[in-house]
């Protein structure tokens, strides 16, 4: 039976991975067989995905990530060069914590910046953009723009990937320059209007 997706010839997936059709898999990626892939992803050279991970539909995942057990990643999601996933809070090489993983969430259309780092324990919301080098140690908030170190909120960002001109807080509503998009701002949420 053919593969509905590519996998390169230094590539490891193990028996039992599910992958979707019309993903590709590049150089010297591992892929453990517990691991659940959707449609259209690509994991760029040197990427770990583990057993107990999920990830959605076109997931762009760049060189040199691991996606350690319990990490959940939704459709869209962008993941940067070399960014970093954790799945323990308080390792010790000499103490056993595989039953005291925490489970990572990041929800649909997010951007993880290259060499940010999310600590487990943290959903990532909708649309929201890690910027490059950020620490995630608490939830983020769905198109909330967020860099340093730790992170902190700057901004908010639209669905096409764009700054929107809203403040922090309160209540006020903007225009995507780029798509036309109508954003609201209601009591330090945004979303989109359809």
């Amino acid at each position: 039976m053919e593969k509905l997706y590519k996998v390169h010839s230094t590539a490891i997936v193990d028996d039992g991975a599910q992958i979707g059709a019309g993903t590709t898999v590049w150089h010297w990626v591992h892929i453990c067989g517990g691991a659940k892939i959707g449609e259209k992803c690509s994991f760029g050279q040197n990427v770990f995905v583990g057993n107990n991970v999920t990830i959605g539909n076109n997931v762009k995942v760049q060189n040199n990530v691991s996606i350690y057990d319990n990490v959940f990643i939704e459709d869209d999601v962008f993941c940067g060069p070399s960014m970093v996933f954790t799945n323990v809070y308080n390792p010790r090489s000499a103490v056993s914590r595989k039953n005291e993983y925490r489970d990572t969430f990041v929800k649909r259309g997010a951007t993880l910046g290259a060499n940010c780092t999310i600590v487990c324990g943290s959903t990532i919301g909708e649309f929201a953009f890690i910027g490059a080098g950020a620490v995630i140690n608490k939830d983020v908030k769905p198109y909330a723009l967020m860099v340093g170190v730790p992170a902190r909120q700057i901004g908010w960002m639209s669905e096409f990937g764009e700054r929107l001109d809203l403040p922090l807080s309160g209540d006020a509503q903007t225009i995507c320059k780029n798509t036309g998009k109508k954003y609201i701002l209601n009591n330090g949420v945004v979303s989109k209007v359809e």
